[in-house]
């Protein structure tokens, strides 16, 4: 990667990591990713807002190198996490009169995880200003974005907002500006899904919070720059609003094709009815994919079979991931079939606590499915379509 020039004064220094394919050993990212980072030099003071993950500390020296960078007055560290706090220390000795500005949340986070010495730290408060001559960077804290200390840093006289992960997408690209809405979009939606879900309430007033700002362009800390922020800013208040869709995600495992021809029959059904539907087959499914479809989608159903006397250990994770990540589904329900017995669907539902939702009548039986076990998940398909042009999902 080469440093470029955002506008006069700030640059986009951080790295591109083309190769990666699984985020924190547990995300999926089949397009890769960048650590963004970003130096503003105003006309008496630099700073550098975020740094890399470690292993990609030389792609940053290297841009400030190719920049003639000799001094840094100033490390914003938007958010503690190592992919972008991590390279923090071995800035500190490069540029060894270089103080770290974040708040004091953040400040005990980055002792604990990288043993810097408090005494390296500036602390701000929320609404603080830092002039760098002719340019001043105001923070905004932004708790549970995705950590309870994230910040975000508003360069005013560009109107640019250096978001860290609010806003963010896993994808690398050499544009420096979002080169395709369409593609960006989806690529956000699932960085949406994976990071930011779980804490939809509080994005919502960090949303409102930034209403009153002129943002020209939001930087992220991963993917590109939007150069328009209307466009992410209106997917996010789509995303983290109540409204649900039209859609039924399946996520499902079949042992010896019970479960599997259940699914295929309940597809069917929910087609004719006018109901979208997404399987997922967990033994084969990306869990990114997975969770982009909870973003939205009015109901869950899980297949599973009983294993022993409980549920398959693939739909235990998939209801798991739901609980974890509390999309606004609505509804939720179980198919699938049992040997001899057990406790499947008490089991799902039971770890689905943190979900506002209604439990439909699951379709459990026993051995391979019957014609009245097809006429039962023809009504649970009944049921679901009600249940959706109630919630106006779906047009009576």
């Amino acid at each position: 990667m080469t440093p470029r020039e955002v506008v006069p004064g700030v640059f986009s220094v951080g790295a591109i990591d083309w190769d990666l394919r699984l985020f924190d050993e547990l995300i999926p990212t089949p397009d890769g990713t960048s650590y963004n980072s970003y130096l503003i030099r105003g006309s008496e003071k630099t700073a550098l807002i975020d740094t890399v993950n470690p292993p990609k500390f030389t792609d940053l020296t290297t841009n400030l190198d190719r920049l003639g960078v000799e001094k840094i007055d100033y490390i914003i560290a938007n958010h503690a996490e190592q992919d972008h706090s991590g390279s923090i220390p071995a800035m500190l000795e490069r540029f060894s009169g270089a103080k770290v500005v974040t708040n004091a949340k953040c400040r005990d986070f980055l002792v604990d995880l990288l043993q810097i010495s408090a005494d390296q730290v500036i602390v701000i408060e929320d609404g603080d200003t830092l002039a760098l001559g002719d340019k001043t960077l105001e923070f905004i804290i932004a708790p549970w974005v995705h950590w309870p200390e994230t910040m975000l840093t508003y360069l005013q006289e560009d109107r640019i907002l250096f978001s860290c992960d609010l806003f963010g997408s896993h994808y690398a690209t050499s544009s420096l500006y979002v080169p395709d809405e369409a593609t960006i979009y989806e690529s956000a939606k699932r960085y949406y899904a994976e990071i930011m879900m779980p804490f939809r309430s509080s994005i919502t007033a960090h949303l409102s919070k930034l209403e009153p700002r002129e943002i020209a362009m939001i930087a992220p800390s991963h993917g590109p720059i939007y150069d328009r922020p209307a466009f992410i800013m209106d997917a996010y208040r789509d995303w983290t609003g109540d409204a649900v869709t039209n859609m039924v995600l399946l996520p499902f495992v079949s042992m010896h094709g019970s479960t599997q021809a259940m699914v295929d029959h309940f597809v069917g059904a929910l087609m004719e009815r006018g109901v979208q539907v997404q399987p997922f087959n967990l033994s084969k499914t990306d869990i990114g994919e997975l969770a982009k479809g909870m973003v939205d989608a009015a109901t869950i159903v899980i297949g599973t079979p009983t294993l022993i006397f409980g549920p398959h250990p693939q739909a235990v994770y998939a209801a798991y991931l739901a609980n974890l990540l509390r999309p606004k589904t609505r509804y939720v329900s179980v198919i699938g079939s049992y040997g001899w017995g057990g406790k499947t669907v008490d089991t799902l539902a039971g770890m689905l606590g943190r979900l506002k939702i209604e439990v439909i009548d699951p379709v459990y039986i026993k051995g391979y499915p019957k014609e009245e076990d097809f006429a039962a998940l023809d009504r649970l398909a009944d049921e679901i379509k009600k249940k959706h042009e109630e919630a106006g999902a779906l047009s009576p």
